[in-house]
Protein backbone atom coordinates (compact mmCIF):
# COMPACT_ATOMS: atom_id res chain seq x y z
CA UNK A 1 0.00 0.00 0.00
CA UNK A 2 1.16 3.14 -1.07
CA UNK A 3 0.94 6.60 0.55
CA UNK A 4 1.89 10.45 0.29
CA UNK A 5 4.93 11.62 2.06
CA UNK A 6 5.63 15.56 1.39
CA UNK A 7 3.53 15.56 -1.65
CA UNK A 8 5.85 12.57 -2.79
CA UNK A 9 4.46 9.17 -3.72
CA UNK A 10 6.30 6.38 -2.55
CA UNK A 11 4.94 2.47 -3.27
CA UNK A 12 5.60 1.26 0.48
CA UNK A 13 3.45 -1.63 1.76
CA UNK A 14 2.99 -1.50 6.01
CA UNK A 15 5.41 -0.86 8.50
CA UNK A 16 5.71 -3.99 10.91
CA UNK A 17 9.45 -3.23 12.16
CA UNK A 18 7.69 -1.22 14.86
CA UNK A 19 5.28 -3.57 15.84
CA UNK A 20 7.18 -6.95 16.33
CA UNK A 21 5.98 -7.93 12.78
CA UNK A 22 2.58 -7.09 13.42
CA UNK A 23 0.35 -5.48 10.54
CA UNK A 24 -1.36 -2.17 12.26
CA UNK A 25 -3.64 -0.18 9.90
CA UNK A 26 -3.43 3.68 9.75
CA UNK A 27 -6.88 5.66 10.33
CA UNK A 28 -8.59 7.38 7.71
CA UNK A 29 -7.49 10.63 6.84
CA UNK A 30 -11.09 12.10 5.83
CA UNK A 31 -14.01 11.99 7.92
CA UNK A 32 -16.91 14.02 6.68
CA UNK A 33 -20.34 13.36 7.02
CA UNK A 34 -23.60 14.22 4.98
CA UNK A 35 -26.52 14.71 6.43
CA UNK A 36 -30.20 17.17 6.43
CA UNK A 37 -29.01 19.25 8.73
CA UNK A 38 -29.80 23.07 7.56
CA UNK A 39 -26.00 24.38 7.78
CA UNK A 40 -24.25 21.07 7.18
CA UNK A 41 -21.42 21.11 4.67
CA UNK A 42 -22.19 18.09 2.95
CA UNK A 43 -26.17 17.61 1.87
CA UNK A 44 -27.78 14.49 0.30
CA UNK A 45 -28.62 16.00 -3.04
CA UNK A 46 -29.06 13.88 -6.60
CA UNK A 47 -25.37 14.20 -8.86
CA UNK A 48 -23.70 16.02 -6.06
CA UNK A 49 -21.79 13.10 -4.81
CA UNK A 50 -18.56 10.66 -6.97
CA UNK A 51 -17.78 7.04 -4.97
CA UNK A 52 -13.99 5.79 -6.04
CA UNK A 53 -14.13 2.04 -5.65
CA UNK A 54 -11.82 -1.09 -6.35
CA UNK A 55 -13.65 -3.89 -6.98
CA UNK A 56 -10.68 -6.02 -5.02
CA UNK A 57 -11.56 -4.34 -1.68
CA UNK A 58 -13.48 -5.47 0.94
CA UNK A 59 -13.88 -1.92 2.55
CA UNK A 60 -14.94 -0.51 -1.36
CA UNK A 61 -17.37 -3.67 -1.67
CA UNK A 62 -19.20 -2.50 1.54
CA UNK A 63 -20.18 0.83 -0.39
CA UNK A 64 -20.98 -0.92 -3.46
CA UNK A 65 -23.60 -2.95 -1.71
CA UNK A 66 -24.80 -0.57 0.04
CA UNK A 67 -25.09 1.96 -2.88
CA UNK A 68 -27.24 -1.15 -4.48
CA UNK A 69 -29.58 -1.74 -1.27
CA UNK A 70 -30.28 1.71 -0.63
CA UNK A 71 -31.15 1.85 -4.81
CA UNK A 72 -28.62 4.55 -5.29
CA UNK A 73 -27.14 4.17 -8.37
CA UNK A 74 -28.77 6.71 -9.60
CA UNK A 75 -27.87 9.36 -7.18
CA UNK A 76 -24.18 8.59 -6.88
CA UNK A 77 -21.74 7.30 -9.69
CA UNK A 78 -18.84 5.43 -9.30
CA UNK A 79 -15.40 5.07 -10.98
CA UNK A 80 -13.58 2.04 -10.18
CA UNK A 81 -9.92 1.46 -10.42
CA UNK A 82 -7.54 -1.09 -11.83
CA UNK A 83 -7.40 -4.38 -9.84
CA UNK A 84 -3.44 -4.07 -10.38
CA UNK A 85 -1.80 -1.61 -7.52
CA UNK A 86 1.86 -1.80 -8.50
CA UNK A 87 4.72 0.92 -8.20
CA UNK A 88 2.16 3.99 -8.70
CA UNK A 89 -0.90 2.62 -6.34
CA UNK A 90 -4.39 2.48 -7.23
CA UNK A 91 -4.72 3.44 -10.91
CA UNK A 92 -7.70 3.96 -13.60
CA UNK A 93 -7.45 2.08 -16.36
CA UNK A 94 -8.53 5.90 -18.10
CA UNK A 95 -8.81 8.95 -16.89
CA UNK A 96 -11.35 9.00 -14.22
CA UNK A 97 -14.09 11.69 -15.23
CA UNK A 98 -14.03 14.38 -12.86
CA UNK A 99 -10.23 16.07 -13.42
CA UNK A 100 -8.37 13.32 -15.87
CA UNK A 101 -6.44 12.01 -13.32
CA UNK A 102 -4.85 8.72 -14.07
CA UNK A 103 -3.93 7.30 -10.35
CA UNK A 104 -5.96 7.83 -6.59
CA UNK A 105 -3.38 9.95 -4.94
CA UNK A 106 -4.01 12.89 -7.75
CA UNK A 107 -7.70 12.37 -6.25
CA UNK A 108 -6.23 12.87 -2.49
CA UNK A 109 -4.11 15.82 -3.34
CA UNK A 110 -6.45 17.52 -5.44
CA UNK A 111 -8.86 17.69 -2.18
CA UNK A 112 -5.44 18.66 -0.31
CA UNK A 113 -2.81 19.78 -2.19
CA UNK A 114 -0.43 19.17 0.98
CA UNK A 115 -1.93 15.54 1.79
CA UNK A 116 0.36 12.57 3.65
CA UNK A 117 -1.04 10.13 4.08
CA UNK A 118 -2.27 6.23 2.83
CA UNK A 119 -4.10 6.25 -0.34
CA UNK A 120 -7.00 4.31 0.19
CA UNK A 121 -10.16 3.16 -1.14
CA UNK A 122 -13.16 3.68 -0.65
CA UNK A 123 -13.28 7.53 -1.52
CA UNK A 124 -16.86 9.18 -1.79
CA UNK A 125 -15.82 13.13 -3.22
CA UNK A 126 -17.93 15.92 -3.30
CA UNK A 127 -18.22 17.51 -6.86
CA UNK A 128 -19.84 21.05 -5.16
CA UNK A 129 -17.29 21.65 -2.61
CA UNK A 130 -14.25 19.83 -4.70
CA UNK A 131 -13.19 17.83 -1.78
CA UNK A 132 -13.26 14.18 -0.18
CA UNK A 133 -15.91 13.81 1.99
CA UNK A 134 -14.84 10.65 3.45
CA UNK A 135 -12.32 7.58 2.77
CA UNK A 136 -13.54 5.89 6.16
CA UNK A 137 -15.86 2.94 4.64
CA UNK A 138 -17.96 2.71 8.17
CA UNK A 139 -18.93 5.83 8.14
CA UNK A 140 -19.50 5.81 4.24
CA UNK A 141 -22.33 3.32 4.48
CA UNK A 142 -24.34 4.61 7.61
CA UNK A 143 -24.48 7.97 5.37
CA UNK A 144 -25.64 6.07 2.48
CA UNK A 145 -27.82 3.79 5.25
CA UNK A 146 -30.33 7.40 6.19
CA UNK A 147 -29.11 10.29 4.41
CA UNK A 148 -30.45 10.09 1.15
CA UNK A 149 -34.01 8.12 2.17
CA UNK A 150 -35.70 11.34 1.28
CA UNK A 151 -34.57 11.50 -2.07
CA UNK A 152 -34.63 7.85 -3.32
CA UNK A 153 -37.74 6.85 -0.91
CA UNK A 154 -35.85 3.52 0.32
CA UNK A 155 -36.29 3.29 3.92
CA UNK A 156 -34.68 0.18 4.41
CA UNK A 157 -32.41 0.41 7.71
CA UNK A 158 -29.63 -1.27 8.01
CA UNK A 159 -28.53 0.06 11.74
CA UNK A 160 -32.27 0.30 13.12
CA UNK A 161 -31.91 2.16 16.40
CA UNK A 162 -33.17 -0.77 18.55
CA UNK A 163 -30.23 -3.51 17.19
CA UNK A 164 -27.65 -0.40 17.43
CA UNK A 165 -25.85 -1.58 21.07
CA UNK A 166 -26.00 -5.33 19.44
CA UNK A 167 -24.48 -4.43 15.83
CA UNK A 168 -21.40 -1.96 17.27
CA UNK A 169 -21.17 -5.29 19.42
CA UNK A 170 -20.83 -7.22 16.86
CA UNK A 171 -18.49 -5.00 14.48
CA UNK A 172 -16.01 -4.14 16.97
CA UNK A 173 -15.50 -7.79 17.89
CA UNK A 174 -15.26 -9.12 13.91
CA UNK A 175 -13.41 -6.27 12.73
CA UNK A 176 -9.82 -6.68 14.74
CA UNK A 177 -10.05 -10.44 14.21
CA UNK A 178 -12.00 -11.54 10.61
CA UNK A 179 -11.91 -8.18 8.83
CA UNK A 180 -8.46 -6.76 9.76
CA UNK A 181 -7.58 -10.10 10.87
CA UNK A 182 -6.83 -11.97 7.46
CA UNK A 183 -4.55 -8.66 6.61
CA UNK A 184 -2.96 -9.24 10.15
CA UNK A 185 -1.94 -13.12 9.13
CA UNK A 186 -0.99 -12.06 5.59
CA UNK A 187 1.09 -9.25 6.20
CA UNK A 188 2.78 -10.01 9.43
CA UNK A 189 6.31 -10.75 8.88
CA UNK A 190 6.90 -12.75 12.15
CA UNK A 191 5.81 -16.54 12.95
CA UNK A 192 4.79 -15.33 16.07
CA UNK A 193 2.48 -12.49 14.97
CA UNK A 194 1.27 -14.52 11.97
CA UNK A 195 0.37 -17.13 14.28
CA UNK A 196 -1.36 -14.73 16.86
CA UNK A 197 -3.35 -13.14 14.17
CA UNK A 198 -4.31 -16.94 12.66
CA UNK A 199 -5.36 -18.17 16.56
CA UNK A 200 -7.67 -15.03 16.92
CA UNK A 201 -9.68 -15.36 13.29
CA UNK A 202 -10.15 -18.49 13.59
CA UNK A 203 -11.28 -18.44 17.43
CA UNK A 204 -13.56 -15.72 15.69
CA UNK A 205 -14.57 -17.90 13.04
CA UNK A 206 -16.02 -20.57 15.33
CA UNK A 207 -17.53 -18.14 17.38
CA UNK A 208 -19.80 -17.07 14.60
CA UNK A 209 -20.40 -20.27 13.30
CA UNK A 210 -21.67 -21.48 16.74
CA UNK A 211 -23.80 -18.32 16.70
CA UNK A 212 -25.13 -19.24 12.94
CA UNK A 213 -26.18 -22.54 14.27
CA UNK A 214 -29.58 -20.63 16.43
CA UNK A 215 -29.39 -17.06 14.68
CA UNK A 216 -30.30 -16.08 11.47
CA UNK A 217 -28.01 -13.51 11.19
CA UNK A 218 -25.75 -11.76 13.19
CA UNK A 219 -28.39 -8.94 15.10
CA UNK A 220 -31.82 -9.63 15.67
CA UNK A 221 -33.53 -11.28 12.63
CA UNK A 222 -33.07 -9.22 10.29
CA UNK A 223 -29.98 -8.60 7.77
CA UNK A 224 -28.06 -5.58 9.34
CA UNK A 225 -25.02 -3.47 8.58
CA UNK A 226 -22.97 -5.98 10.99
CA UNK A 227 -23.95 -8.82 8.35
CA UNK A 228 -22.83 -6.86 5.22
CA UNK A 229 -19.74 -6.06 6.99
CA UNK A 230 -18.54 -9.41 7.54
CA UNK A 231 -19.72 -10.61 4.52
CA UNK A 232 -16.94 -8.75 2.30
CA UNK A 233 -14.58 -10.83 4.13
CA UNK A 234 -15.91 -14.08 3.88
CA UNK A 235 -17.02 -14.09 0.46
CA UNK A 236 -12.92 -13.32 -0.31
CA UNK A 237 -12.33 -16.13 2.31
CA UNK A 238 -11.97 -19.09 -0.14
CA UNK A 239 -10.53 -17.42 -3.02
CA UNK A 240 -7.78 -15.36 -1.57
CA UNK A 241 -7.18 -15.37 2.26
CA UNK A 242 -7.38 -19.50 2.49
CA UNK A 243 -4.08 -19.24 0.23
CA UNK A 244 -2.24 -16.00 -0.15
CA UNK A 245 -2.67 -15.19 3.39
CA UNK A 246 -2.40 -18.75 4.89
CA UNK A 247 -5.79 -18.60 6.40
CA UNK A 248 -5.89 -21.80 5.93
CA UNK A 249 -7.12 -23.92 9.24
CA UNK A 250 -10.71 -24.20 7.38
CA UNK A 251 -12.57 -22.83 4.61
CA UNK A 252 -15.59 -21.24 4.67
CA UNK A 253 -16.94 -24.11 2.85
CA UNK A 254 -15.93 -26.10 5.71
CA UNK A 255 -18.31 -24.35 8.08
CA UNK A 256 -21.41 -25.15 7.46
CA UNK A 257 -23.38 -22.53 9.00
CA UNK A 258 -21.16 -19.90 8.02
CA UNK A 259 -21.45 -21.33 4.31
CA UNK A 260 -24.54 -21.64 4.24
CA UNK A 261 -25.23 -17.35 5.87
CA UNK A 262 -22.62 -16.55 2.98
CA UNK A 263 -24.41 -17.94 0.17
CA UNK A 264 -27.62 -15.98 1.58
CA UNK A 265 -26.04 -12.98 1.50
CA UNK A 266 -25.16 -13.11 -1.97
CA UNK A 267 -28.21 -14.29 -3.16
CA UNK A 268 -29.82 -10.82 -2.08
CA UNK A 269 -30.90 -9.34 -5.27
CA UNK A 270 -28.22 -6.64 -6.07
CA UNK A 271 -25.09 -8.48 -4.21
CA UNK A 272 -24.25 -10.77 -6.96
CA UNK A 273 -23.60 -7.61 -9.19
CA UNK A 274 -20.97 -6.18 -6.81
CA UNK A 275 -18.78 -8.71 -7.21
CA UNK A 276 -16.10 -9.70 -8.91
CA UNK A 277 -13.69 -12.24 -8.47
CA UNK A 278 -11.66 -11.55 -11.52
CA UNK A 279 -10.65 -8.12 -9.33
CA UNK A 280 -10.35 -10.00 -6.23
CA UNK A 281 -8.15 -12.46 -7.16
CA UNK A 282 -5.93 -10.84 -9.45
CA UNK A 283 -5.54 -7.63 -7.29
CA UNK A 284 -4.34 -9.71 -4.17
CA UNK A 285 -2.47 -12.69 -6.17
CA UNK A 286 -0.73 -9.87 -8.88
CA UNK A 287 -0.37 -6.40 -6.48
CA UNK A 288 1.12 -8.67 -3.37
CA UNK A 289 4.88 -9.21 -4.64
CA UNK A 290 6.20 -9.24 -1.13
CA UNK A 291 3.26 -12.22 -0.88
CA UNK A 292 3.41 -13.68 -4.18
CA UNK A 293 6.69 -12.66 -6.37
CA UNK A 294 5.96 -14.65 -9.34
CA UNK A 295 2.69 -12.77 -9.38
CA UNK A 296 0.97 -16.23 -10.50
CA UNK A 297 -2.53 -15.92 -9.93
CA UNK A 298 -4.94 -18.91 -9.81
CA UNK A 299 -7.45 -20.20 -11.96
CA UNK A 300 -9.77 -21.70 -8.79
CA UNK A 301 -11.44 -22.61 -6.65
CA UNK A 302 -14.55 -23.61 -7.91
CA UNK A 303 -17.14 -21.82 -5.40
CA UNK A 304 -20.79 -23.00 -5.16
CA UNK A 305 -22.66 -19.35 -4.24
CA UNK A 306 -25.95 -19.90 -5.75
CA UNK A 307 -27.43 -23.15 -4.72
CA UNK A 308 -29.60 -23.05 -1.47
CA UNK A 309 -28.74 -22.42 1.12
CA UNK A 310 -31.09 -24.10 3.78
CA UNK A 311 -31.79 -21.34 6.56
CA UNK A 312 -35.53 -20.56 5.85
CA UNK A 313 -35.56 -22.35 8.99
CA UNK A 314 -33.60 -20.22 11.34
Amino acid sequence: MGKLVEGVWQNVWYDTKSSGGRFVREDAGFRGWIDNDADAQFAPEPGRYHLYVSLACPWAHRTLIFRALKQLEAYIDVTIVCPDMMSDGWQFGIPEPLFGHTKLHQVYTQAKADYTGRVTVPVLWDKKTHTIVSNESSEIIRMFNSAFNALTGNEEDYYPEHLRALIDEWNEYIYPNINNGVYRCGFATTQEAYEEAYESLFAALDKVESHLATHRYLAGNVITEADWRLFTTLIRFDAVYVGHFKCNKKRIADYPHLNGYLKELYQVPGVKETTDFYHIKRHYYFSHTTINPTQIVPVGPDLDLESAHGRDSL
